[in-house]
This record gives structure tokens, sequence and C-alpha cells, in this order.
């Protein structure tokens, strides 16, 4: 297979799959460190490489899993609140071998559109990465993510745009 039928093959196969339908298997360090490596190569105007991840695995994904369903709880009213939105914050998180908060950086010196744009097609990148491998993925933005600020260190300048799920796949 060339070059081209491989790429179109991935494209065609490149879907969200959720937590649910991922194991309990660990995905290697060295596989993250290449799909995060592979959502550098995503075009950007200026240089800017506006996208900032940050990997929770372990210890610090079950906190981020208890602030999120805290946060859920505090911002929903009684009367809104569901228990099982609640437990399915908690299940999808825990459930992830990884989670990679996507954020972007907006440098001032384009517009925020490319910026969002760049950062989008960084994810794509990790997207079609972890096709190539096998990972189960999916991009998630809950409007709880607003609310992540200090956990994530999110700058003035920066806005979070979603969780980014990663699981092995049976």
């Amino acid at each position: 297979m060339n070059k081209a039928e491989t790429l179109k093959e991935i494209i065609e196969q490149r879907k969200s799959i959720f937590p649910k339908d991922y194991t309990d298997a660990e995905i290697s360090q060295e596989l993250i460190d290449e799909i995060l490596n592979s959502a550098t190569f995503a075009p950007n105007h200026k240089r800017t490489k506006p996208w900032r991840f940050k990997v929770f695995r372990g210890e610090e994904k079950l906190k981020l899993a208890s602030e999120m369903q805290a946060i859920y709880k505090a911002t929903q009213p009684e009367q809104l609140f569901l228990e099982k939105k609640y437990n399915d914050i908690g299940f999808k998180i825990n459930k992830a071998d990884a989670v990679i908060s996507i954020v972007v950086n907006f440098s001032g010196m384009v517009p925020e559109w490319e910026e969002i744009a760049a950062t989008s097609m960084a994810v794509q990148n990790m997207y079609l990465t972890c096709t190539a491998n096998e990972i189960g993925c999916y991009w998630s933005s809950p409007k709880i993510v607003d609310y992540l600020k200090e956990s994530l260190t999110i700058e003035e300048n920066q806005k979070c745009l979603g969780l980014f799920y990663m699981g092995k796949l049976n």
C-alpha cells in the first residue's frame, strides 16, 4: 500500500470512540508522546504554535474527575441536577487511560479564529495518530471546562476548548 492509500484509509477510519469502549490496558508513554508530537506538525500562521496540552493520568486524572463532578454539582440548579450525568463525568474520565486538556493560547499576532483553527488541526493530527495506532479517542467540550482555569493553569490569553480522551481498544 502506498502512502496515499494508507493516509486515505486512516482518514476514513478516524472516528470518535468513547470511554465505554476502552479497555483497562495502558497506553505507553512513548505512544502518548508520539500522539502529542504529531499535534505539533499542524499548520499555524506566523508559527505561533497556539496549542497547549496537559496530560492527566493516574492520580491527576482522579483529581480531574472529582473536580469536574464538583463543578457540575455546584453549577447546576438543584432541579436540573442529574445523578446520571454526575456519575458519567467520573466514569468517562476514569475509564480513559489518559485525558488531555486542549487549550488555545491567543498570541495577539493573528486573528483568534486562526489560532483556534490551528489548535483544532493539531487535535486532528492526534486523532489520526490514535487511529493509526488503534487507540480510541474523542474530543469532548462540556461547558464545565470553562471552570477549570486554575487546575489547568490557564492564563488570561488562553481558553480551554475541551478534553481529549484516549484509551486502548480490544
